[in-house]
């Protein structure tokens, strides 16, 4: 029997990696909602062959369904909600203003992506009946904590995004316990990993900075900590979450319960740089960035205990397949070096 999937914002970089491992295992109908201004069709299509369906002719998949069907469109629209989820098993709910500074920048944004556009799939869940409902979250709910944090941590968001995805985890649980979604709620560590190009985050962006011919720009003295997970054990998580019974309803912490400061990430890439690229990699410290928690990460000992799931990928080794990653993306090499030129 094929499962129907629908992935908001699933040409983004975690979304992609989810939809190649769907495909690669088979059985699976795969819907994504995404309005393009992160991922775009390009994106898509390295993962899968894809065809789209214009929001007016959406239509609930039939029982042999096997493809994935692209909708372009806003997570702000609550009607195509309601139509997308039409006939779906399960959301994964990724789409997101994502990351600290452009909540600093514009909240009023933020909050109407990140708290409308989760409440518009929430109430598309409940009136379709979806079997599960996967929230991607963040460790941001908390803010400023002693860490290891986890999930009976009284959270006290620092910025905006923190905010705003404290909200959705708060719509989840209600959706939970007035309407009995099985809502899940993951709190995502810091991801890297393959299919990272367009992301900011510390990873991909230090390594495009490196191709580029740049300076890495640290911001603060390099000391702040978080807790990175390579984006293929965060798949396993969302896998995990989808199919084990009892954890309706629940929070849990998916990262690798290791802490480590940006100047060790740092130290690991500059080796794998030169390792990999025959690139040297030169460093500037910046002022520490607005809304940011000085040390992050997690204890995920919730997620082992119900899930059935922990990481497996450590920082270093996992660093080494992301440059490799970014090293043979498209198969191009640059004129001096083993490593591409950006897109």
């Amino acid at each position: 029997m094929v499962t129907k999937w629908l992935i908001t914002g699933g040409c983004g970089f975690i979304g992609r990696n989810l939809i190649k491992h769907l495909m690669e295992e088979g059985g699976h109908f795969i819907r994504v909602v995404d309005n393009l201004k992160v991922g775009t069709r390009d994106d898509l299509s390295m993962v899968c062959d894809w065809r789209e369906t214009l929001p007016e002719n959406l239509r609930p998949p039939g029982a042999a369904a096997h493809h994935v069907e692209l909708i372009v469109e806003d997570i702000l629209n609550p009607s195509l909600a309601l139509k997308a989820c039409s006939g779906m098993d399960m959301v994964v709910h990724l789409a997101a203003n994502t990351g600290v500074s452009p909540s600093v920048l514009d909240p009023r944004m933020d909050c109407e992506v990140n708290v409308t556009g989760t409440l518009n799939y929430l109430e598309a869940a409940r009136r379709n009946h979806i079997k599960r409902f996967i929230f991607a979250s963040s460790g941001a709910p908390v803010g400023e904590a002693t860490p290891p944090i986890h999930e009976e941590t009284a959270p006290h968001p620092v910025s905006p995004y923190g905010a705003s995805k404290l909200a959705g985890e708060g719509y989840c649980s209600a959706y939970f316990r007035t309407f009995g979604v099985q809502t899940v709620a993951l709190r995502f560590g810091n991801v890297y990993g393959p299919l990272s190009g367009k992301k900011d985050s510390v990873i991909a962006k230090f390594i495009k900075q490196v191709l580029a011919g740049e300076s890495v720009e640290i911001w603060g003295d390099g000391t702040q900590t978080r807790d990175f997970i390579h984006v293929n054990d965060l798949i396993k998580a969302i896998r995990r979450a989808v199919s084990i019974q009892g954890a309706g309803g629940e929070t849990f912490q998916i990262a690798t319960n290791r802490e480590h400061t940006v100047n060790e990430v740092a130290d690991f890439l500059k080796t794998e740089m030169k390792v990999q690229c025959d690139m040297d990699m030169a460093m500037t410290y910046g002022e520490p960035r607005k809304g940011d928690v000085k040390r992050n990460y997690s204890d995920t000992s919730k997620a082992k205990r119900i899930l059935g799931w922990q990481s497996d990928i450590h920082l270093a080794a996992g660093i080494t397949k992301t440059v490799r990653w970014f090293k043979e993306h498209n198969g191009r090499k640059a004129p001096s070096s083993g490593c591409p030129p950006l897109p």
